[in-house]
C-alpha cells in the first residue's frame, strides 16, 4: 500500500492497527499521527519509529486515509481543528457511538467509514464490524479492508444503527470476558487451587471453548449440552446459573451497553 496514513489519537486502537500495517511491510514514514498526551507520543516513537506531533498541522493534507481514533468526547473539536487539511482524505473512525452523520458533517466530507473494533486487535486477533457511507467507493472499501486486515476479522454492515449492538457485543466483548475469568479463578481459588494455575485453567479454558465454537459451526447451545450430562458436575453449575437467571441479568447488561452507544451519539454528535 502506497498510500499515506493519518491518526488522530495514538493510543492502544492506534498503536495496534500501526502495529500491522509495519508487521505487513508498510513504511512508517507514510505514517502521520496526532496525539496531545507526551507519554503515548514517546511511545509510539520508541516502538514504530514514528514522531507524532501534539496538534494538527499542514503535514496532514498529504494524508490519503485518516483514522479517528479519539473518545467520543473529542471528537467534535479535534474535528475542527484537522478539517483544514484534509478535503480531500478518507475517513475511518473508530470511536465508539459518534455517528457517521455528525462525522462527516464536523470534515465537511461523506468518504466516512465507521468501525467497531475490539482490544484483541492489539494481538490480530480481534473483530471490527463496519459501515460505509453511500459516498464511500469500492476502492475505498479496499483500502479499509487492507489497514485493517492486520488486526483481525472483518465485517461489513448494512445499516448503521447495527453498530450500537456490535458495540456491546463484541466491542465491549473482551472486558465481558475477562469478567467471567475473574470469577472463575477466584472460585478456583476458593476451592483450593493456586490462583496462578486456576487463572491459567480460566484462560485457557476460553481460548479452546472459543476455538471449538468456531471450528464445529454447530449453536453454542448444542455444544453446551453435549458437556451438560443430567446430574453431572456442569449440569449443577449451569442449574445454579438458571436459578439466579444469570443468562436473563447477561442479557440486559448488553442491552445496557448498547444503549450507552446510542446515547454517546445524542450526546457528543450533532451540528
Amino acid at each position: 500500500m502506497s498510500k499515506r496514513i493519518a491518526f488522530i489519537g495514538g493510543g492502544n486502537m492506534a498503536s495496534a492497527i500501526i502495529g500491522g500495517l509495519i508487521g505487513q511491510g508498510f513504511t512508517p514514514s507514510h505514517i502521520e499521527v496526532v496525539e496531545p498526551f507526551a507519554e503515548a507520543r514517546d511511545k509510539l516513537k520508541s516502538t514504530y519509529h514514528i514522531v507524532a506531533q501534539a496538534q494538527p498541522g499542514p503535514e496532514l493534507a498529504q494524508a490519503d486515509i485518516v483514522i479517528w481514533a479519539v473518545k467520543p468526547q473529542t471528537f467534535k473539536e479535534a474535528a475542527a481543528q484537522v478539517r483544514p487539511h484534509t478535503p480531500n482524505a478518507l475517513h475511518l473512525s473508530v470511536a465508539a457511538g459518534i455517528r457517521s452523520d455528525s462525522i462527516a458533517g464536523w470534515l465537511g466530507s461523506e468518504r466516512v467509514v465507521r468501525a467497531m473494533p475490539n482490544t484483541p486487535a492489539l494481538i490480530g486477533k480481534g473483530i471490527s464490524a463496519l459501515f460505509a457511507r453511500p459516498a464511500v467507493t469500492a476502492h475505498d472499501k479496499e483500502w479499509i479492508t487492507k489497514v485493517l486486515a492486520p488486526t483481525g476479522e472483518l465485517l461489513w454492515l448494512a445499516a448503521e444503527d447495527q453498530l450500537d449492538a456490535v458495540t456491546a457485543l463484541s466491542g465491549s466483548g473482551p472486558a465481558y470476558m475477562f469478567y467471567f475469568m475473574e470469577a472463575m479463578t477466584a472460585a478456583g481459588a476458593e476451592m483450593g487451587l493456586p490462583r496462578e494455575q486456576a487463572y491459567q485453567l480460566a484462560v485457557a479454558t476460553f481460548i479452546g471453548a472459543g476455538e471449538l465454537a468456531r471450528r464445529s459451526g454447530e449453536p453454542p447451545e448444542i455444544l453446551r449440552q453435549r458437556v451438560t450430562s443430567k446430574g453431572g458436575t456442569t449440569y449443577a453449575a449451569i442449574s445454579s446459573m438458571e436459578h439466579d437467571d444469570i443468562k436473563a441479568q447477561f442479557v440486559r447488561a448488553m442491552h445496557a451497553a448498547g444503549q450507552r452507544a446510542k446515547e454517546l451519539g445524542d450526546e457528543f454528535g450533532g451540528a
